[in-house]
């Protein structure tokens, strides 16, 4: 069956027009949830091809999966298709650092084929799989460029995924879903229960598997957004995502690349790599800043814990149930960040959410920090074509594009800033070789504009 997107309520011959009023009023359109996305006929000419794909990642590290979707991307669109990467920062979704530094993983990126990376920020790139998804579609939808949204998944099947995205969008289903959670069934098994009452839509497999899962939560917030941007869904290859075994013949997960680290299997974590990220793991390494795990600062995290109230604890806990008080007292009664977990974990929620709510203490986030959506698209990396979309983004773009420091006093972007400022500082703290943490470098190279092409 062919999938059904939505429709501009504007005709593609007026697009350019529109896009120029606009351009001059970034500022009013963020602000005011004007939404604007672009109709891929108005690609030609951003920067010489005729498509512009969008992709959010962590690449934590980079790997064969990822350039496996990135040559899928161009097979399928096209070889002059640009790519554009929303991709995380010093921390990840999962709720740990990550295992590079956000500037290395991006020229990685770059080195590997993507075209521009820009930052996912912070408060949406540690988050659950729904806001991790809305925010990097946002930031895609933002640049007024993309018209493909492409993701890896385990099934491949972009209408099953974009059905069941409907579906878990039905009115009917937040009810659905109480019901079955108020009888204690955990929540991925509750929202399985609920689509199969609302749908003839084989979720079994696609609610089980994680990206196909963020696969599910990109195409619902294209329909939230109400998008023109269409979803392309690449069969994943390789081993499962967290999957921490080496299988013959497959292609290793992230997972396993870091337990190959972890366990001082270096070179074959080295050679699972693809070959731009081991370049930037190698030099990151002898500066004394790689590999980056939170073991390293681990005393300062249960410190932060400990010197946090019950009620600091509760305003971590957004759905107000009880987490947040068995974390509490967990870590008054362990000494590490794996037995505090393993304490406050129960068998409804997922690992994954205690670990976020651990790292937000850390890094002193509060729910309030994170805003409506992301107010400013900030460059990492680029190659010459990257340069072309940039300049392409700041005459389209829905949102203004971060150079200068000086532009952070964006209205509205001012506490999230900072707040990304000293978390970035934070992370540095876990290097490897302490004497590399300096904050006034991260502020430096972390927000300074790009002059010339990375890497």
């Amino acid at each position: 069956m062919n999938i059904q997107y939505p429709k501009l309520p504007i005709s593609g011959k007026k697009l350019p027009f529109i896009f120029g009023i606009f351009t001059k009023l970034s500022f009013f359109r963020n602000q005011n949830g004007v939404k604007f996305m672009p109709d891929g006929s108005i690609m030609e000419n951003v920067h010489g091809g005729s498509h512009v794909a969008g992709i959010v990642a962590e690449f934590n590290p980079l790997h064969g999966g990822h350039l496996h979707l990135l040559k899928e991307i161009r097979r399928r669109l096209g070889p002059d298709t640009a790519v554009i990467c929303c991709m995380s920062g010093d921390f990840v979704q999962r709720g740990d650092f990550a295992l590079l530094r956000r500037q290395a993983r991006a020229r990685a990126a770059v080195g590997s084929g993507v075209d521009l990376v820009l930052e996912l920020p912070l408060p949406w790139a540690v988050s659950s799989a729904e806001g991790f998804a809305e925010g990097g579609v946002r930031v895609l939808l933002g640049t007024g460029v993309v018209d493909t949204l492409c993701f890896g998944s385990e099934r491949g099947d972009t209408s099953a995924l974009w059905k069941t995205a409907r579906v878990l969008l039905h009115p009917d289903f937040p009810l659905l879903l109480r019901k079955e959670l108020s009888g204690g069934t955990a929540f991925p098994a509750a929202r399985q229960r609920a689509v199969e009452i609302l749908s003839d839509v084989p979720t079994g497999e696609i609610l089980s598997q994680p990206n196909d899962i963020l696969g599910v939560e990109y195409c619902k917030s294209l329909l939230r957004l109400g998008s023109s941007v269409r979803p392309m869904a690449v069969l994943r290859q390789g081993t499962g995502h967290g999957e921490t075994r080496l299988r013959e013949a497959a292609l290793p997960s992230a997972s396993a690349i870091r337990v190959l680290l972890r366990a001082g299997e270096r070179e074959t974590a080295l050679l699972a790599m693809a070959p731009a990220m081991r370049e930037q793991y190698e030099r990151e390494e002898a500066a004394g800043r790689a590999p980056v795990f939170y073991e390293t600062v681990e005393r300062a995290i249960v410190y932060r814990l400990r010197s946090m109230d019950r009620e600091e604890f509760a305003a971590l806990d957004e759905g107000r149930e009880g987490l947040s008080n068995r974390l509490y007292k967990a870590s008054r009664e362990a000494s590490s960040v794996r037995e505090i977990l393993a304490r406050a974990k129960t068998k409804r929620y997922p690992l994954s959410r205690l670990r976020r709510m651990v790292l937000w203490a850390f890094l002193g986030l509060r729910p309030e920090d994170r805003p409506a959506a992301p107010p400013y698209l900030h460059p990492l990396a680029m190659n010459a074509t990257g340069r072309k979309l940039l300049s392409a983004m700041r005459r389209r773009a829905a949102l203004p594009v971060l150079g200068k420091t000086k532009q952070a006093r964006i209205p509205g972007a001012e506490t999230l800033f900072s707040v990304e400022t000293r978390s970035a500082a934070l992370y540095t703290l876990a290097y490897p070789d302490l004497a590399a943490a300096d904050a006034g470098m991260v502020r430096k190279e972390g927000f300074a504009s790009l002059g010339k092409e990375s890497p």
